[in-house]
């Protein structure tokens, strides 16, 4: 994904919002709604990041990634679980996963992540990664939506708390204006791309990470 695109990302909830800041969708009889706000509000509260790892780690490494990037779908299949294993669950890296929405369909995706709460959030992110394709499905906004929803009752989450984080619009503010502050501040322009204790990367192969976090090291 390119700038282009990223800033395409930042302004696109007033490009997609409707009145009252719905979007509603119709398929065979069944009708999903999920909010997006006209704009981000300056006063939205700002989320806090959900670390994975030792929080007293010798490196921090977060990660800036949309849901509907195939490119990040790749690099949790093929280098996140090797970190995980190797740098993260010994203690070496704290690590943390910051959302980027380039479209709506990545903004339900994170309403859903989010939804458990920090103690579901990565095992949700996880899901939604590994099964990008499957979910995504036909492209149609009924599709995912419902797609969605089943890998949150997978996940353990109830039809009632999916139904209440989807139309929690006050939240869709508080996720974008999150993006907003953290991808300007760190100047990303690309997904994935990582910021290890606060020197910005592009994507890479696990050897490649393995190399720079074991200088560090």
């Amino acid at each position: 994904m390119n700038r282009r695109t990223l800033l395409l990302g930042i302004s696109g909830a007033a490009a997609i919002a409707v009145t009252g800041g719905w979007i509603a969708s119709r398929n065979a009889g069944t009708q999903t709604s999920f909010v997006l706000p006209a704009a981000a509000d300056e006063s939205a509260e700002i989320l806090p990041d959900i670390p994975l790892g030792d929080a007293n780690a010798p490196i921090t490494l977060i990660e800036y990634a949309s849901y509907t990037c195939p490119h990040c779908a790749t690099f949790h299949d093929t280098v996140f679980a090797q970190l995980k294993k190797d740098y993260i669950d010994t203690g070496k890296v704290k690590f943390i996963h910051r959302e980027v929405y380039f479209d709506k369909y990545g903004l339900w995706a994170g309403l859903i992540a989010q939804c458990g709460g920090a103690p579901k959030y990565h095992a949700l992110s996880g899901m939604i990664y590994e099964t990008q394709k499957d979910w995504i499905g036909d492209g149609k906004d009924a599709t995912i939506a419902d797609n969605l929803r089943k890998i949150g009752l997978k996940a353990g989450l109830s039809k009632e708390q999916i139904d209440t984080c989807m139309a929690d619009q006050e939240r869709v503010g508080a996720m974008i204006a999150t993006y907003q502050k953290n991808a300007t501040a760190d100047d990303i322009n690309s997904t994935p791309t990582l910021v290890i204790d606060g020197v910005k990367h592009s994507n890479m192969s696990y050897e490649e990470l393995k190399a720079i976090l074991d200088a560090k090291l």
